[in-house]
């Protein structure tokens, strides 16, 4: 008999009391069933056993796991049927490792379901995030730029790794002048920082995140409302960088203060302003590419989640420029 392991298991910001039980009820049923022992810390579980029995369990966590989130809940009925699936029906195996490898790239669980890069390029960018204080992400629309950047200013937020949440956008006319718009100076700019609530609203229930943005923790503000800031502890992005002039840049990036991250998207091929030689994002990189803790990341047309004819869009604008 093989000598036995132990290995922690992360549940990922899913609520401890609903997957572990009240006094750990959920946990002391699995040990009935497998030979291993099961200690909770926090938000991980360790698992000690034989190592087979050790796997098993691994794979039990992950499909839990899913099924807390899907769900908001884990009852008795439910626990016992993944354990028998897992224990006894070799067919389901395959579909569990699947998950438990779908698990470990999540970067958030959502009211929605839960949100994970997709493409090798996507994967590039998350792990940049978590390895680098400010990251660059350049790249044409439907690639998941804004989308994963606020997932993760989210899940950031939730594992209180930072205090705050603050996202940005230049308020750049594109074709349209800002004065012709009905209302005050807030209702012209809230249209272009709607796709930043709209990604916010599918990441949070409604509630949370109203109460956020009345208390601050979230912030969505056109990017000349970050003059003069100091940012600590802070989740910090900046969408469309591409429509803002490489003083608004400067400023931005230096807005950066103890503990915080920093995201900087942008597009290069849709500058909006009046002389596109002004835009911040262009040539950026020659200035920063060799200053440890800032990464750039492209993504291209394989990196588009969206419709795939927009896959094919992008490839016959791109033709078409070269």
């Amino acid at each position: 008999m093989s000598e036995k392991i132990a290995k922690e298991f992360t549940i990922q910001g899913t609520d401890p009391l609903l997957f572990f039980g009240a006094n750990d009820r959920n946990l002391s049923i699995i040990e009935q069933y497998f030979a291993v022992t099961l200690i909770p810390r926090g938000e991980t579980v360790k698992i000690s056993g034989q190592p087979d029995e050790v796997e098993i369990v691994e794979n039990l966590l992950a499909e839990l796991v899913f099924l807390v989130n899907t769900n908001k809940k884990l009852t008795r009925s439910d626990l016992m049927t993944t354990i028998n699936i897992v224990k006894g029906e070799l067919p389901e195996r395959e579909t569990t490792l699947k998950k438990k490898n779908d698990l470990n790239s999540v970067v958030l669980f959502t009211p929605q379901g839960y949100v994970k890069p997709n493409t090798s390029g996507q994967k590039k960018y998350v792990n940049a995030v978590d390895n680098n204080d400010i990251v660059f992400c350049i790249g044409p629309a439907g690639t998941g730029k804004t989308y994963l950047a606020v997932a993760l200013a989210v899940s950031y937020l939730n594992k209180k790794r930072v205090n705050k949440i603050i996202l940005a956008r230049p308020a750049v006319e594109a074709g349209e002048s800002l004065g012709y718009l009905p209302g005050d100076y807030r209702e012209k700019i809230n249209p272009y920082l709607n796709p930043l609530y709209d990604a916010l609203s599918d990441m949070m229930p409604k509630d949370i995140l109203r109460r956020h943005l009345e208390q601050g923790i979230i912030e969505v503000i056109p990017l000349a409302f970050m003059r003069g800031r100091t940012l600590n502890n802070a989740f910090v992005l900046l969408d469309e960088g591409q429509n803002c002039t490489f003083l608004q840049m400067k400023m931005f990036l230096t807005r950066l203060g103890f503990n915080s991250k920093s995201i900087i998207n942008g597009d290069i091929t849709q500058i909006d302003l009046q002389k596109p030689t002004d835009s911040g994002l262009k040539g950026i990189e020659a200035i920063l590419k060799n200053i440890d803790g800032i990464k750039f990341i492209h993504l291209g047309a394989g990196d588009v989640v969206r419709h795939n004819l927009v896959k094919k869009i992008i490839s016959a604008y791109a033709k078409g420029d070269s």
